[in-house]
């Protein structure tokens, strides 16, 4: 393996607070969502929650946000700003996502060049981008929804931006579902994400 850097540190370092934010996230979210549930019968176990009681996944979620929301802003600006975006993540074509998908589920998609990304990669990343961003919107809607009213309307009232947010951040843990397993496919991955190569 060349001993080129495929991760600079910045990538390295935003993937994994990124990867701790967002868990801390959705495990205190689920403390939350246990005490006003959205969908009638639906309750996380309690041993997959962070927090305790309201009170305390609340202090847990309000503290957090500002990591995940900092970083997600450092990771963007820094994306946009190198042109890593545009050369990592772009373009991704209709005929290129569905060659590689289709090579995915036959276990047939190669991975020798861990420098770049196939169009699922690319296409998975970009969904989860404007996850992260609708996650971060749709939360800003519900706790401070008297002081953005539009951002409110937007999302269809109180109770819609709190479906949004649940929504928004089942496709993230579903993201992260397929993205652990995708490691486990090919562990070199883990490797280039803790040392850069």
């Amino acid at each position: 393996m060349s001993s080129t850097t495929i991760q600079p540190a910045w990538v390295r370092i935003s993937h994994w607070v990124n990867a701790l934010a967002v868990m801390l996230m959705v495990t205190s979210g689920w403390q939350i969502y246990n005490a006003s549930p959205i969908f009638a019968g639906w309750r996380f176990p309690a041993a997959i929650t962070l927090g305790g009681w309201l009170g305390g996944a609340l202090q847990w979620h309000f503290a957090v946000m500002w990591m995940l929301v900092a970083n997600f802003a450092v990771y963007v600006a820094l994306n946009l700003a190198s042109g890593r975006f545009q050369r990592k993540l772009l373009p991704v074509s209709a005929g290129s996502l569905a060659s590689d998908l289709l090579d995915a589920l036959r276990g047939k998609l190669k991975h020798d060049d861990l420098a770049r990304y196939n169009a699922v990669q690319k296409s998975a990343y970009l969904v989860v981008i404007a996850d992260i961003a609708l996650v971060i919107v749709s939360g800003l809607a519900i706790w401070k929804s008297v002081q953005f009213p539009l951002l409110r309307t937007l999302m269809g009232g109180y109770d819609n931006a709190r479906v949004v947010h649940f929504v928004a951040m089942s496709v993230l843990v579903a993201f992260f579902v397929v993205h652990v397993a995708m490691v486990a496919l090919v562990p070199r991955s883990l490797v280039v994400m803790i040392r850069g190569r």
